[in-house]
């Protein structure tokens, strides 16, 4: 008998009970606290910044049940665990008004790659989890083989986070005039 491939799910409503039980009113699971909280702890070497950013449907509306992951190498390009790195993270966004936040550390670049975050996104409707990745303004950015494969600069730019102080904004478009791209990984 030939096997084929199941049939992909979306989220659902259910994602956060399991993955950001918090964010979904069940404060006791796993000792209160989240799962990828903390990618790093609070004595972790390095440039301390914060992301925060919305994510937008095709109509420009804000999704507001959409779950991020995130990964990234620390301060020295050596992605975890060690010395107070998790090296991931998880985020729900806030259900009024769309917004996720995470408190990380500026990571460095890896071999020819530029400083950058890996995200996942997952929410209802969306069939296989999303791929991206947020760069930063003013870093090496244009070396970078996933930017340099990128020809449209306005495309481009929706893969860098815009700066102001030790704050990022990373706003994502799932579909439209704005979306962000997105790999095939």
């Amino acid at each position: 008998m030939a096997r084929s491939q199941s049939a992909s799910q979306t989220a659902g409503p259910y994602v956060h009970i399991g993955c950001t039980p918090n964010f979904a009113g069940l404060e006791n699971m796993y000792g209160g606290h989240e799962l990828g909280a903390e990618m790093f702890s609070s004595d972790a070497v390095g440039t301390w910044m914060t992301v925060t950013g919305q994510i937008f449907d095709g109509d420009g509306m804000p999704v507001t049940d959409a779950m991020l992951e995130f990964w990234q190498t620390d301060a020295s390009g050596r992605y975890a665990p060690h010395g107070g790195s998790e090296g991931w993270g998880r985020r729900a966004v806030d259900a009024e008004e769309a917004r996720y936040k995470l408190r990380t550390i500026l990571p460095a670049g890896l071999g020819c790659e530029a400083p950058h975050i890996k995200v996942w996104i997952v929410a209802r409707g969306i069939n296989l989890g999303l791929h991206t990745r947020i760069y930063f303004d003013g870093q090496d950015n244009w070396q970078d083989p996933v930017l340099a494969a990128i020809d449209d600069p306005v495309r481009k730019s929706s893969l860098i986070a815009t700066r102001d102080g030790d704050h990022y904004t990373f706003d994502i478009h799932l579909q439209g005039d704005y979306e962000t791209v997105f790999l095939n990984v």
